[in-house]
């Protein structure tokens, strides 16, 4: 009985429904690893030259010990979040999986599931769709990425790239847009990381996929 037991346990795992393919779980745990080194060196820099005088960012949470430290941290990230970035970005849209998960996105779809999650109500049994809020939290943060990383050239070399420079308004104005961009990856871990929490089957399914 034991042996069929595990027969069956076996069969049931090898036709359970693949949720995330290997390529977006590589993708998105080396994104997450190169976001957090990319967040905490920032807020190292951010402290020696902050946008605003009344905050400040505890040593505990940053990474670099010094500016100068922090900036090779920073600079080390940012071409592994940009490499992996463009990988995803190209996949994302040769695959298809792009328009599959995140479209369509209407005003619609956004307010009635947003209600249904702030009353208890929204589900999550089906693990290959995406509701209307996460499809446009997702497509919002890929939008934001691309913001970032834009914006963060625009800062790192003014001169060469001046013409983005000036896209963003000038210098100091690229700063703010850095600064907001990077509070808004923050904000949407902080409800990634819940959400995990809360439906763990989804966690599991981006450690192995089904």
């Amino acid at each position: 009985m034991s042996s069929l037991a595990a027969s069956d346990q076996r069969t049931a795992f090898t036709t359970t429904k693949v949720i995330q393919p290997a390529w977006v779980r590589t993708v998105h745990w080396i994104n997450a690893v190169a976001m957090i080194l990319m967040i905490m060196s920032g807020w190292q820099i951010y402290n020696a030259s902050p946008l605003f005088d009344f905050l400040k960012f505890s040593k505990s949470i940053t990474l670099g010990d010094w500016l100068g430290g922090a900036l090779l941290w920073h600079f080390a990230a940012m071409w592994l979040l940009m490499v992996n970035g463009l990988v995803y970005l190209t996949l994302g849209i040769a695959t298809g999986r792009f328009a599959k998960k995140l479209l369509p996105i209407t005003p619609e779809g956004v307010l009635s599931d947003a209600r249904a999650a702030l009353t208890g109500r929204l589900s999550h049994d089906d693990l290959t769709r995406y509701n209307y809020v996460q499809k446009l939290l997702y497509a919002g943060i890929i939008v934001v990425g691309i913001v970032i990383v834009l914006s963060g050239l625009s800062i790192w070399k003014p001169v060469q790239l001046q013409w983005l420079t000036a896209l963003f308004g000038g210098y100091d104005v690229a700063r703010y847009v850095h600064f907001i961009c990077m509070s808004a990856i923050v904000a949407f871990l902080v409800v990634h990381v819940a959400l995990a929490v809360l439906v763990p089957r989804a966690l599991r399914a981006m450690i192995i996929g089904r």
